[in-house]
């Protein structure tokens, strides 16, 4: 895999949450109690998520955010410098921590409640220190959609203008303000957001594609958009380039796409050119559906590099 110079840090503008989770055979219905089969708790949020993924796939991970000053800061700010996630971007408010319910059953699907709590506290100042110190430094600004909207299309804006690569996961999707796109050099919807922001049902690959140009007609650089098993498709306004999937035995796959978005950013900061970055991070994604909890699934670069040695010697 062909890399570039010159290298540099990933700013993770988003957010941090205690993730509650539920294992089952199945999902109950409305109204019904069903016995589960066991419980994590264990540092979460997509913005958090996605630092983690960039710091184990060996990139300086800076994170931008905001915690609580409740019983979960402690377990949030060490799943975070356990993975060696630089901190010192992050918050502590007064008030509880972000906190995710997720129920995850035997095909290893899953539903999300994420309730923003101290997320909801990021401020522009705070984005403006942080770009202050670090922007220099850094090459790639990820950022989601579970932070205020107003917050994170202010940091896109300052991703932009400092020149960094701006990779925007839209997810929870929202219809977002049109003159966005223009600024976001890579978005990351998979199936279901993509039909949530364009108005066109993703369900095979043509339709990806066209989903895919809405992006790039609205001035996005390259839209990625990922199909789980299928795959996933990069569009540009010249060109498309599918990526196939990796086989393997889903059991959660809550954290696949933070460990797509996380590889993804770091391979970019780390000089990879786009399509070398993103074979790595399909890599990731499939090993992190492989086991159960959201950032304790998130693969290290050695896993990743084994996976894609494998893959290649398969070829």
């Amino acid at each position: 895999m062909s890399q570039t110079s010159p290298t540099g840090d990933v700013i993770i503008v988003g957010s941090i949450t205690a993730d509650l989770t539920t294992f089952s055979q199945r999902l109950p219905a409305r109204g019904e109690t069903i016995l589960g089969d066991a419980f994590t708790l264990v540092l979460g949020g997509k913005g958090a998520n996605q630092a983690v993924a960039a710091g184990l796939a060996g990139a300086t991970a800076r994170m931008v955010g905001c915690i609580g000053n409740d019983i979960f800061s402690a377990l949030v700010t060490t799943g975070l410098q356990d993975a060696g996630v630089n901190i010192d971007h992050v918050r502590t408010v007064e008030g509880p921590t972000g906190i995710a319910h997720i129920r995850v059953d035997a095909s290893g699907e899953n539903d999300i409640v994420m309730v923003p709590l101290a997320n909801s506290t990021l401020r522009e100042s705070q984005i403006d220190d942080a770009f202050s110190a670090i922007g220099a430094s850094s090459r790639v600004l990820l950022t989601q959609l579970e932070i205020p909207w107003a917050l994170t299309q202010y940091a896109i804006r300052k991703g932009h203008n400092a020149g960094l690569t701006v990779v925007l996961d839209p997810a929870p999707a929202a219809t977002l303000d049109e003159a966005i796109w223009p600024l976001v050099d890579i978005v990351t919807p998979n199936e279901t957001e993509a039909k949530i922001l364009t108005g066109i049902p993703v369900v095979d690959r043509e339709s990806a594609i066209l989903a895919g140009r809405w992006f790039t007609d609205r001035g996005t650089r390259y839209a990625l958009i990922t199909m789980a098993a299928e795959g996933a498709i990069l569009v540009s306004a010249e060109d498309v380039v599918t990526f196939g999937s990796i086989p393997v035995t889903a059991v959660d796959t809550t954290a696949a796409g933070d460990a797509f978005t996380g590889y993804l950013g770091a391979g970019l900061a780390a000089g990879f050119d786009l399509h070398a970055a993103i074979e790595r991070a399909v890599a990731a994604g499939a090993l992190a559906v492989t086991k159960h909890g959201a950032s304790p699934s998130l693969p290290k670069r050695a896993d990743v590099d084994a996976l894609l040695s494998t893959k290649k010697g398969s070829n």
